[in-house]
């Protein structure tokens, strides 16, 4: 397995690993870790960071872990335009279970793709929603990169 760190300017360092050219994690960057250069998809996350438009669609994730259900809310995650979000129930349906909400919820709690399957992107029906240890405000400045209305 490779591990790619990548620096943003006002985000701190995150982090990728690949395995196989497959994309296995990434995490968010926070501040206090060392960076790497030269891989290309952590030079595109960092520009993503800083404000360039990227669908990552390209990028292969390895996804053998996956069930059916979960791979439907990948991709139907991964199909949310950049600045727009939707709802828990709204990327339930898009997957196709209207009623599996919370368990579109729990997917974006445990998402292991930052950025690429944009978690960010889903808002509670009556608002932000949750965006677990990096809380709310870090949730907000992903949306004010894509210039979200909320």
């Amino acid at each position: 397995m490779t591990r790619v760190a990548y620096a943003v300017d006002g985000w701190g360092v995150g982090e990728l690993w690949l395995a196989e050219g497959l994309v296995v994690e990434i995490d968010h960057p926070r501040p206090g870790r060392q960076a790497t250069r030269g891989h290309v998809l952590g030079e595109r996350l960092a520009n993503w960071f800083a404000g360039c438009r990227d669908d990552f669609l390209d990028v292969e994730l390895d996804l053998d872990w996956a069930t059916p259900f979960t791979r439907a809310l990948v991709d139907a995650l991964r199909r949310v335009p950049y600045g727009e979000t939707v709802t828990y129930g709204e990327l339930a349906a898009l997957a196709g279970r209207p009623t599996a909400a919370r368990a579109a919820g729990t997917f974006c709690a445990r998402n292991r793709f930052a950025v690429v399957v944009p978690c960010h992107r889903v808002v509670a029906a009556g608002g932000l929603g949750g965006y677990g240890s990096l809380g709310l405000e870090y949730k907000r400045r992903l949306l004010d990169v894509e210039r979200a209305a909320l």
